[in-house]
């Protein structure tokens, strides 16, 4: 893809439209994060945040199913600026959604969101140093534009609108009820109801212990099983703060401690996955009944890490299963019958409700079509810079959190990066900045993790570089230095725009210029 050129140099006078510096799209954990920092870094620039839906709060608005509750702790989910003053280092859903929507309505970003606005297309001009946004209403189906100087996207990786469930055969012939935990309808009765939940992954280690306290019986049907830990539900040495340190050096310190043990725990994994093995499985050993069959039922395929950890907040899976409130089964399903589901071996599992906690779908950037100067850009054949902006596709920024560690905490360097980036195109009068390709760098996948929901749809995503700053570490004491201290310029292109827009009152004209 070409980058920014010199073409279009007549001075064009562009009609005046409704016009933001930045566009925030999402009004999630990482959008108002991103609303936060631009805030408070550029007081006098003018951003807008475009949400789909009607309500902040991103994923911990839509998931509504029964212990939703994040899996990484919330001093590193936290934002940096704001410390997280819960309870819980493992929060439920409903208290991270609190801490997201007072966060926006604090700082006033809750003023500056446009709800039902899903944006359908981004068009970059050279000639304007502009985006062009396509918007259509959710509530009434409208379709507007707008334009832009710069677009984050703050969209997550997978579709709200759609979980993945695969085909199971005879599921018609069910006679229950079937629920998608992404779809979880505030109706659903499972007191005394005998429930089985299809998955292995977070979503149903969360839902079994949390749906067992009233169903009758829970049974997680799993093909294979994945790596549980017990975690402590709350965080010790912040409690022992809490009164003795302000407030923001408490939570810089137990965010500091909490960084360092995921980082060296994932490190442990990948270098000694075999004493890791061990490790979780004694660990296992003490949290299930005497002679539980743990070869079965928690022993995975692959190493630790190679996978994400699932966490049991206080052991609450582990002690579900010692109380006989939740059993586990690892087999295939052979077919849905009128009454449960038959398995593979012959054995059929009754049940009145089946939860397919079966994963996501991702999508790219929310399914934005995004496009350069008229040509709509094959986004497969773009390679992530620093992890956070495309090749070839100038003043625009994503945000993608760690797969192995908190999402916040890449969200907010993203952040801080963008803030450098913008600042330095002030201090030079620069109008617009893209990421330019180095061809001697070879393509990796995107996101080198080997869940099925990441190898169903990864082909569908940029590309990222076998060597730094195209690598996508998943490591944030690396990309510390990286996206807070080092130079913006490193393999970017800058210039300045060949037209001023009319709303400036006047035009001017600059050669792009390549740095680094």
């Amino acid at each position: 893809m070409s980058r920014p050129n010199d073409r279009g140099r007549e001075e064009t006078k562009v009609a005046e439209a409704e016009h933001v510096d930045v566009l925030i799209v999402g009004a999630g954990l990482s959008g108002i994060g991103a609303a936060h920092h631009i805030q408070q870094a550029f007081p006098g620039r003018t951003y807008t945040v475009l949400e789909s839906r009607d309500a902040i709060g991103g994923t911990w608005d839509l998931f509504r199913y029964p212990g939703i509750r994040s899996d990484s702790d919330m001093y590193t989910l936290g934002y940096r600026f704001r410390p997280w003053l819960g309870e819980k280092a493992i929060a439920d859903g409903p208290s991270i959604l609190e801490y997201v929507r007072d966060t926006a309505r604090e700082s006033g970003i809750d003023r500056r969101i446009r709800f039902h606005h899903k944006v359908t297309r981004i068009e970059w001009s050279s000639a304007r140093s502009q985006w062009t946004v396509t918007v259509q209403r959710t509530d009434t189906g409208e379709t507007l534009q707008l334009t832009a100087n710069f677009v984050m996207a703050s969209t997550g990786y997978y579709r709200y609108d759609q979980g993945y469930t695969p085909e199971f055969p005879g599921l018609e012939s069910f006679a229950g009820t079937v629920v998608h935990p992404q779809h979880w309808p505030e109706s659903l009765d499972y007191a005394g109801k005998r429930v089985v939940i299809i998955g292995s992954g977070a979503t149903a280690v969360t839902l079994a212990p949390n749906m067992a306290d009233e169903a009758e019986h829970v049974t997680v049907l799993q093909r294979s099983p994945s790596y549980i830990l017990s975690l402590p539900g709350r965080d010790s040495l912040a409690a022992r703060l809490r009164g003795r340190l302000p407030v923001k050096l408490a939570y810089r310190v137990v965010r500091t401690k909490n960084v360092l043990g995921a980082t060296a725990l994932y490190q442990l994994c990948q270098r000694y996955p075999k004493f890791m093995r061990g490790r979780i499985r004694s660990l296992q050993q003490r949290w299930l009944p005497p002679g539980y069959d743990i070869d079965t039922h928690f022993k995975p395929r692959y190493n630790p890490w190679d996978q994400r950890l699932c966490l049991a907040p206080d052991g609450d899976i582990f002690r579900a299963v010692r109380n006989g409130t939740v059993s586990f089964e690892t087999d295939t399903i052979d077919t849905f019958t009128e009454s449960g589901v038959a398995l593979s071996s012959g054995k059929e599992l009754p049940a009145d409700i089946v939860i397919t906690a079966t994963g996501l779908n991702l999508q790219v950037f929310g399914g934005i079509t995004v496009a350069v100067d008229g040509h709509d850009v094959d986004l497969t054949e773009t390679m992530a810079y620093r992890g956070m902006m495309l090749s070839g596709v100038p003043n625009f920024v994503f945000i993608v959190g760690y797969t192995n560690a908190s999402w916040t905490l890449k969200a907010d360097l993203v952040c801080e990066y963008t803030c450098r980036l913008l600042a330095h195109m002030d201090s030079h009068g620069y109008t617009w900045a893209a990421a330019q390709r180095d061809p001697s760098v070879g393509e990796e996948p995107f996101l080198d993790f080997s869940a099925n929901y990441v190898l169903r749809s990864v082909d569908s995503f940029p590309k990222q570089g076998s060597r730094a700053p195209w690598r996508l570490r998943m490591n944030y004491l690396r990309d510390l230095p990286m996206l807070r201290h080092s130079r913006v310029e490193t393999a970017m292109a800058f210039g300045r725009s060949e037209v001023v827009p009319l709303r400036t009152g006047t035009s001017a004209r600059a050669a792009g210029r390549r740095t680094g």
